[in-house]
């Protein structure tokens, strides 16, 4: 074989391993760059998912199921205080700076259970409230985000309703400040 047919020879066998190294780092960081911040998103004109860092982390309130979902209800400190305190049901309201999560799945049976009993499945959607009467006077300081999830491209989807999305539905319970999550006895 000549000089030339060999280095021919050579390039041709490279030029696959070149287009993976080539390509790899492409998609990977595609990959990447299509992978959703949700620390970013917005409802239009009131709450930031980053205002609910840590949100996965805060203690239960309650849990609940609707005829489509299994939802657990957790709060930030400040709220679980004043929930321990009785509020609202000994007439106080909850202070500023309260927060509450829900977090929404589709449900299923346990399959390995011995017993009936549903646990979450997919993820369905995320709900934040938030008090601050400077911010959402308003609404008597109450301020609503709910994020639907789209699991075939993993992200989520702030409602376009804005702050006071939430509020004319959380209204009906104004005596218990805006809220139909009580705290149950443990």
């Amino acid at each position: 074989m000549s000089s030339i047919a060999t280095v021919h020879a050579l390039k041709s066998k490279n030029i696959p391993v070149i287009v993976i190294v080539v390509a790899l780092p492409a998609v990977m960081g595609g990959l990447v760059l299509a992978a959703q911040d949700r620390y970013t998103l917005q409802v239009p004109n009131g709450l930031a998912f980053s205002d609910f860092r840590g949100y996965d982390t805060w203690q239960p309130v309650a849990v609940s199921q609707t005829e489509h979902g299994i939802k657990v209800i957790a709060a930030n400190a400040a709220m679980i205080e004043a929930y321990r305190s009785g509020v609202p049901g000994n007439g106080k309201l909850f202070p500023e700076g309260s927060k509450i999560a829900k977090i929404e799945w589709t449900f299923k049976q346990n399959p390995e259970s011995p017993y009936f009993v549903n646990i979450p499945d997919t993820l369905k959607s995320l709900s934040f409230i938030e008090k601050d009467s400077k911010r959402f006077p308003n609404t008597h300081g109450w301020a609503y985000a709910q994020w639907e999830y789209d699991a075939a491209s993993d992200t989520l989807k702030p409602s376009v309703e804005g702050a006071e999305c939430g509020y004319s539905c959380h209204s009906t319970v104004a005596a218990q400040d805006y809220t139909y999550t009580a705290y149950p006895k443990r």
